[in-house]
């Protein structure tokens, strides 16, 4: 028995040598979700946009609006960051901004929004219906609140991104305020993965 048992030690012991060792993400790991797989948008250029359409990039997908005061412009400038931080592996990450104030948010408008942060990234949008739907697929929350007058109104909104891997699989969720290095570290080895 106890031959035995040293038997099935050893075993357990070099099946676990030969497993390979999980990677060690800074971002939430949400590898086989099943929400979140998806999207026919519209980016600020007129053309229809689908995940398949960014096959060998890493893309990272932030929803928000360009009046945002901080959370928004803090996420772009942090991915950003990210790209220039790949050096040449950063023309294999993708940005995209799904705006939830599409009454707001013109094509001309998120064109030049994006044009702060990195002219690679794109700004995607729906109809306010479609946008319903695509919120309840992503798990993301978003609602005007009013202002003073009718136009000076805010949106609360989720503040994480959703990342896939180079093949399109949905990987990660990353919190606001991660900042940028550990979305580098993040990414680097999703692009080594998927290699």
């Amino acid at each position: 028995m106890l031959a035995s048992c040293a038997l099935l030690a050893g075993a357990t012991g070099l099946f676990s040598a030969c497993t390979p060792q999980q990677a060690a993400f800074a971002s939430v790991d949400i590898t086989g979700a099943e929400y979140a797989q998806r999207f026919e948008l519209t980016d600020h250029n007129g053309q229809v946009r689908h995940l398949s359409d960014f096959a060998g990039k890493v893309v990272v997908m932030f929803f928000g609006y360009t009046q945002c005061p901080d959370v928004c412009p803090t996420s772009m400038t942090e991915l950003a960051e990210v790209k220039r931080a790949l050096g040449k592996d950063g023309d294999r990450l993708q940005g995209l901004f799904v705006t939830v104030d599409p009454q707001r948010d013109t094509p001309e408008l998120l064109k030049a929004y994006m044009a702060n942060f990195d002219p690679t990234f794109l700004a995607l949008y729906a109809t306010p219906e479609k946008l319903i739907e695509l919120a309840k697929e992503y798990k993301i929350y978003f609602k005007r609140v009013d202002g003073k007058s009718p136009t000076s109104y805010t949106m609360d909104h989720s503040a994480g991104s959703y990342v896939y891997d180079t093949k399109g699989h949905l990987r990660l969720f990353t919190r606001y305020g991660m900042g940028a290095k550990s979305l580098t570290e993040d990414v680097r080895i999703l692009l080594k993965q998927g290699a």
